[in-house]
């Protein structure tokens, strides 16, 4: 089987604003990432995916992009994408940029003009309805709460927006708006990009009148005919977000031989803390044998057919290590534990920033400190729906956004070596003790087993093509196996604050200790006692 780069590359994922402040305006920029990139050498990363530093009025943090052919002048100009392209290059590391094309700012000319009169040439750009019965056209709902359409007085039509009202959809049945994609997609492949990471991509194909939103009947169209077009003639890694998706649609988007996507990210695992049949706020507590059911289904369902991407965190999802981890007692051990889990499966790890430090959720206790408009929303909505504000604060603590987004810990100063400014988010108070400096220092930390793990999948094809096979345990333990031409790997982790034990007896000892959370020689599965939080990979 042919290798591709990505399938052995570990990708870092950066959301520009929370990064590195270069000029003191408490907003991170390119300039810093740029003075950043020999850390990021140092953890051995493949590539950056740069969330969007696209030119835009930032009503959802640059997800509303007004010119994607621009830089937004808080994160520098294109001479410092350029720059950060080839130094990030010399440093072997490749550029993945963020590609929001389900929607545009309200902002971007071809929306300003679309809105000019219903017979402007801009008009059909966008997604535009009569009321029915002087009401919005069908019951379609924003993410980001309320009705997804909005009136427009001037031309007594409705606009679609599945996300803010500030973000309108693109009508990709147009033919005109796919080749206006295509060319800013290759104007980015000429700078010498390494991919995309394509934002709420199964949307693009929706079918607004029959109220389809993931998954239309024309997407995988869609989606060839931008490969033909753009990246198929790069060697390029593109992942899709895919919020619907099931491991047979995964396998449409990245089966090689269909010319779609090299992988998805699929979020069932995400989901399992969520209560059935509700949104993502009505919170319940992890069942670890769901986990390790999820996980392990969609390791074993995509074959050689469909490719994986692994991740526990991005700018979307709270930090791993307080939603499921400890981030007390056992933040280090739990930290280690579930970056050893996930980077020892098949597939292509991503890390996102501050993660392999073992940075935590910042809890608020008022919506003032907020600002993340998904949780902005949802507390006035819930607010005037009865429920407590308690309740609610409980839900974005546990939930929110801008958990992720507190900005990265550099060291112990008062900012946390973010900036020398006033911070856009609060820094978490607890950067001084957990922050890279003092990763940096102690060779036990969280960063070099994240080093550890990057290395390992470089030097080790059982990482990358073996096969998986998950082993019955106790509740808690999630075990699995590799098995790639006679080698096999047997990997452990107790997903708990209690000493657990295990027995199997058919596995008997191991001295080949690969890695370890705890300070552990040797292995006796015949009578196994694991620590709170304890992970390690031996070779049986």
């Amino acid at each position: 089987m042919k290798q591709k780069w990505w399938q052995t590359a570990v990708i870092y994922q950066i959301y520009p604003r929370s990064f590195q402040d270069s000029n003191g305006d408490g907003i991170g920029d390119l300039r810093g990432i740029i003075n950043r990139l020999d850390y990021l050498e140092e953890l051995g990363i493949t590539a950056i995916w740069l969330s969007p530093v696209y030119q835009s009025p930032n009503d959802d943090n640059g997800y509303d992009i007004s010119d994607y052919q621009a830089i937004m002048p808080e994160f520098g100009t294109m001479e410092d994408m350029d720059e950060l392209i080839e130094q990030a290059g010399k440093r072997g590391i490749k550029i993945i940029m963020d590609l929001v094309v389900n929607h545009t700012s309200d902002e971007h000319k071809w929306f300003v003009e679309s809105r000019k009169s219903k017979d402007n040439p801009y008009r059909d750009y966008y997604i535009w309805r009569d009321p029915v019965n002087n009401d919005v056209p069908n019951s379609l709902r924003s993410t980001f709460s309320g009705s997804a359409w909005e009136y427009d007085s001037e031309s007594g039509q409705y606009y679609l927006h599945l996300f803010s009202k500030k973000q309108p959809d693109l009508n990709w049945e147009n033919k005109r708006v796919r080749q206006e994609v295509w060319d800013m997609m290759n104007f980015w492949l000429e700078k010498g990009v390494g991919g995309f990471r394509m934002d709420v991509i199964d949307l693009v194909g929706k079918i607004p009148d029959q109220e389809i939103t993931g998954n239309g009947p024309k997407l995988h169209d869609y989606l060839q005919e931008m490969n033909r077009e753009t990246f198929g003639k790069y060697d390029v890694l593109t992942v899709g977000e895919t919020w619907g998706a099931t491991p047979e649609i995964a396998k449409l988007y990245s089966d090689p031989k269909r010319n779609e996507l090299s992988m998805v990210f699929q979020f069932e695992h995400i989901g399992l803390d969520q209560q059935d049949g509700k949104e993502k706020w009505d919170l319940k507590p992890l069942d670890v044998s769901e986990l390790k059911r999820v996980l392990s289904k969609w390791q074993v369902a995509l074959g050689n057919e469909g490719w994986n991407s692994l991740f526990w965190n991005n700018h979307d999802c709270p930090r791993i290590v307080s939603r499921w981890g400890d981030d007390s007692t056992y933040r280090v051990e739990s930290a280690k534990m579930f970056a050893i889990l996930l980077h020892l499966m098949k597939g292509t790890p991503y890390i996102y920033q501050g993660e392999e430090i073992g940075m935590t959720n910042y809890p608020v206790t008022d919506i003032n400190e907020v600002q993340d408009i998904e949780s902005i929303n949802m507390y006035h909505e819930r607010i005037a729906n009865g429920y407590k504000k308690e309740e609610i604060l409980e839900s974005i603590n546990a939930k929110g956004r801008d958990n992720s987004r507190t900005p990265m810990q550099w060291d112990d100063s008062e900012q946390a070596g973010f900036t020398s400014g006033i911070p856009w988010l609060h820094v978490n108070p607890n950067h001084r003790e957990v922050n890279v400096k003092a990763n940096l220092s102690d060779p036990n930390s969280i960063f070099y087993c994240y080093k550890q793990l990057i290395r390992l999948r470089k030097e080790n094809p059982i990482l990358v093509w073996g096969d998986y096979e998950l082993v019955d345990t106790p509740a808690n333990v999630f075990m699995y196996l590799r098995r790639y031409q006679n080698q096999t790997w047997a990997v452990v982790a107790n997903i708990s604050q209690e000493k657990t034990t295990l027995t199997k007896q058919e596995l008997g000892q191991s001295r080949d200790v690969i890695i370890s959370n705890y300070d552990r020689a040797s292995v006796d599965f015949t009578n196994l006692t694991l620590n709170p939080y304890e992970a390690f990979a031996v070779k049986l």
